[in-house]
């Protein structure tokens, strides 16, 4: 039921929820649903804990509402007015357009940082491992998980960020959707908002400008696609536009291209032109020489070059950047004039060589390169378990020359007719390493029953152990290894950061053997007995070793006192 110290601010009637037909009210911190006939509410959601809202999209039969929470689930609403579907989606729109009023309000900010631990655990399967059972485990505190144990993860994840091209397509992409009302919806994401600026530096440059302080993100995006910088394919448009000082500097960018051209001495732009047999046997003009007189025609042509310019000079514009600061930052001299001339008629020289050098010679042809030199990127796995259950392929060996083919094949024929005819060498007492009885008692010996082989079992312990067992064990071995290493990481412990590490994993080895290995020893004792004692010994090895150097440790720093 509701308190009465709630304000109903909507309520609507005739709304199902899991073939249930009921009430849907939209109070002051939360959105409830009540069945008919009942005076108890089954769903009540805070707007705190709603995360967004979805509507079913036009055209289609049921006229719907979804709330998204932040754990993940969701519900549903079905409008099911009986005055029909223009009253439904009158009251799904009515209740979303308050929705949108509410919910910024308590709309709860998740941390980011939260928020990309949370994306980097789902994304490394060992590292998720690591933190259950080292963290959920309170073998280590969660601060002292991401410093130390995932730095090395947050390093890569930092070092893989690329910057991502654009697509030459991105603007038809974007389909606009009718609202219903002689209007048009644009649905932008920032991965379209991002090629955007980079492709039109200009428009970056007025949202800079106008957001938020003069309009809003939604305004702005309307007045983009509302303006002649957008369509700029139409003839008849206004002159007051927001985008019309955008339009003349594209143009003069455009301008700029054409006139400096490529800097490929082996392309030659300006010589690009279609060429037909016509009737007059190529001497006539052709159809390239006649201007075409449609405006629109022209308007749209140069529109696709420039868009294609951009697009090129947006995929380029990191490797350009540090080569114009250097001109932003340096100052030129009317006396340093002509040896910069002088300068930039020789680098074009070295440049077209150079283009022509690579035309002309291929480097995996080359004799002089080194194949095995390391100049590929490192490889970087989160998933090696994809990787290593691929296929594998042979290792490859340097072929033979045809000489030593010829010798070996020459000692196998005389080999071959060796033991054809008998002519092998013969053993003789004397070069025996074993004499025969020997050989025959240490066999004795070796074989199951025999003096050496006292504790051997037929069945191989890796048969013995069950799937999961042998998972969980792999998990027992991963976390002790990463725990040790920083133990050992602190030794010789000769500053204070280095002693303080020290006690501080020593700490965590002894709760981690008390919290994960002892319970594992426990359960492996009482549900698989025959093999308890050989599965972890090694780890109590390991750890046990650990134990007596910070003993030692100990007993020197005492003696010094």
């Amino acid at each position: 039921m509701t308190t009465s110290s709630e304000d109903v601010l909507m309520q609507v009637g005739q709304v199902r929820y899991k073939k249930g037909d009921g009430t849907l009210y939209v109070m002051n911190e939360r959105i409830a649903w009540m069945l008919d006939n009942r005076d108890t509410v089954s769903v009540s959601h805070k707007y705190a804990d709603i995360k967004l809202q979805k509507i079913s999209p036009e055209g289609k039969a049921k006229i719907q509402l979804q709330v998204v929470l932040h754990d993940g689930s969701s519900s549903t609403f079905h409008f099911v007015n009986r005055n029909g579907q223009e009253a439904q989606i009158k009251d799904r729109d009515d209740v979303k357009e308050l929705l949108q009023q509410l919910l910024p309000k308590f709309k709860r900010k998740v941390n980011k940082e939260l928020e990309e631990k949370n994306r980097m655990l789902q994304e490394n399967p060992t590292l998720l491992q690591l933190y259950r059972d080292l963290v959920i485990t309170q073998v280590i505190s969660s601060e002292e998980f991401w410093a130390q144990h995932a730095a090395e993860y947050t390093q890569a994840k930092k070092g893989q960020r690329q910057d991502i091209g654009v697509n030459g397509a991105f603007l038809a992409d974007i389909k606009p959707q009718t609202d219903g009302c002689n209007g048009l919806k644009y649905n932008l994401t920032v991965d379209i908002i991002e090629c955007i600026f980079k492709t039109y530096p200009a428009v970056k440059k007025k949202h800079v400008e106008n957001v938020p302080q003069k309009m809003s993100e939604s305004d702005f995006w309307t007045k983009f696609f509302q303006s002649h910088y957008f369509h700029r394919d139409r003839i008849n448009a206004g002159t007051k536009d927001l985008f019309t000082e955008c339009a003349k500097i594209d143009d003069q960018e455009l301008k700029k291209d054409i006139q400096s051209g490529i800097s490929d001495p082996l392309v030659d732009i300006s010589s690009f032109e279609d060429k037909s047999i016509d009737e007059n046997y190529g001497t006539g003009s052709g159809k390239a020489d006649k201007a075409s007189g449609n405006i629109v025609h022209q308007s749209m042509i140069k529109r696709f070059n420039q868009h294609s310019i951009m697009v090129l000079k947006a995929s380029t514009a990191n490797t350009s950047q540090d080569t114009s600061q250097l001109h932003l930052n340096g100052t030129t001299t009317l006396s340093t004039t002509k040896s910069e001339a002088t300068n930039q008629i020789e680098d074009r020289a070295k440049a077209k060589k150079r283009r022509i050098q690579e035309k002309l010679v291929y480097d995996d042809l080359d004799t002089s390169c080194d194949l095995n030199a390391k100049t590929t990127a490192p490889l970087n796995l989160s998933h090696i378990d994809r990787y290593l259950h691929g296929p594998v392929p042979g290792s490859g060996s340097a072929e033979a020359t045809n000489e030593e083919l010829q010798v070996t094949l020459t000692q196998l024929r005389r080999e071959a007719s060796n033991w054809v005819n008998g002519n092998h060498v013969p053993r003789h007492a004397t070069t025996s390493l074993v004499s025969p009885a020997a050989a025959v008692s240490a066999l004795g010996e070796l074989t199951p029953g025999g003096a050496l082989m006292k504790g051997f079992r037929e069945d191989s312990l890796g048969q013995l152990i069950p799937k999961d067992l042998e998972k969980e064990l792999r998990n027992m071995y991963m976390c002790t290894c990463e725990l040790l290493r920083h133990f050992w990481k602190s030794f010789p412990p000769n500053t204070p950061q280095l002693e303080e590490k020290a006690v501080r994993m020593h700490e965590a080895l002894h709760r981690f053997h008390s919290a994960r290995l002892k319970p594992f020893e426990d359960r492996v004792q009482r549900e698989f007995s025959a093999v308890s004692q050989h599965l972890t010994s090694h780890l109590n090895q390991l750890l046990n070793t650990a134990y007596r150097k910070f003993g030692v440790w100990q007993q020197r720093k005492l003696q010094m006192r």
